[in-house]
C-alpha cells in the first residue's frame, strides 16, 4: 500500500519524487455519503474533518457523525450527494487557482534567476523533455528534448527514462542533474532550463 512506500521513502534523498509519483497515481478524492474507504491507507472506514467553522465540507461530516450518534438511520438525500460534487468541484477550482498563483509566485522569484546554475532532481520523464525540481529552491521547470543537443534521446515508456542513441546516457525519475535557467514566463508560469554538464 501507498502508506507503507510513504513510510519507507522517509530520509531517502528522493523522497519528494516518490511522494510526487505516490500522489500522482492516486485518483482525487470527491466528497460523497458513501463509505468507500481509503485505498491509499488500506482503511475500509474512512472520513476527514477539520474544524467545522473552517469548511463546509467539514460541518457536513460533524452533522453526520452527530446524525450517527443519535441514532438517526436517515439515508443520505439527493440534495446532500449533489451538494458533495459541488463542493468537490469547487474545492478542486480554489486548488487550481492556488496552485496558479504558487506557480506565479515561484516564476516571479526565478525571474532574476535567468542564466544561473542549479542542482536538481528528475521529476518527471516524457517523450517531450523531462521535468526537474531544483534542489536548493522548491520549483520544478522543463528541459526540452530539442535543448539536449548533446544527442539524439529515444524515450523509454516503461522505464520513465530518455536514452542517448549514441552515448547511452540516460536520464530517468529520481536522478540528479545540474541545470541552467534559460527563461522564466510569468504570463504561462513556465521555467524553462537546459543541461548545464
Amino acid at each position: 500500500h501507498f502508506a507503507k512506500v510513504l513510510l519507507d521513502a522517509k530520509g531517502r534523498d528522493d523522497e519528494n519524487i516518490i511522494k510526487t509519483v505516490v500522489l500522482r497515481t492516486m485518483k482525487q478524492a470527491v466528497y460523497t455519503p458513501a463509505n468507500e474507504g481509503h485505498f491509499g491507507l488500506a482503511f475500509e472506514d474512512y472520513t476527514h474533518f477539520t474544524s467545522p467553522i473552517r469548511r463546509y465540507p467539514d460541518l457536513l461530516v460533524h452533522r453526520a457523525i452527530n446524525r450517527v450518534l443519535n441514532k438517526n438511520k436517515r439515508k443520505p438525500s439527493k440534495k446532500m450527494i449533489e451538494t458533495g460534487v459541488h463542493l468537490s468541484v469547487t474545492e478542486r477550482r480554489a486548488n487550481d487557482a492556488s496552485r496558479d498563483v504558487e506557480q506565479w509566485l515561484k516564476c516571479e522569484y526565478m525571474r532574476d534567476k535567468v542564466g544561473d546554475t542549479f542542482n536538481g532532481v528528475i521529476s518527471g520523464v516524457a517523450g517531450f523533455g523531462i521535468f526537474i525540481e531544483l534542489t536548493d529552491v522548491f520549483v520544478e521547470g522543463m528541459i526540452a528534448m530539442r535543448d539536449m543537443k548533446d544527442d539524439y534521446y529515444i524515450f523509454d515508456d516503461i522505464h520513465h527514462k530518455l536514452k542517448g542513441e549514441r552515448t547511452g546516457r540516460t536520464f530517468q525519475l529520481g536522478d540528479t542533474i545540474k541545470i541552467q535557467v534559460a527563461s522564466v514566463s510569468l504570463d504561462d508560469r513556465q521555467m524553462v532550463f537546459v543541461p548545464a554538464d
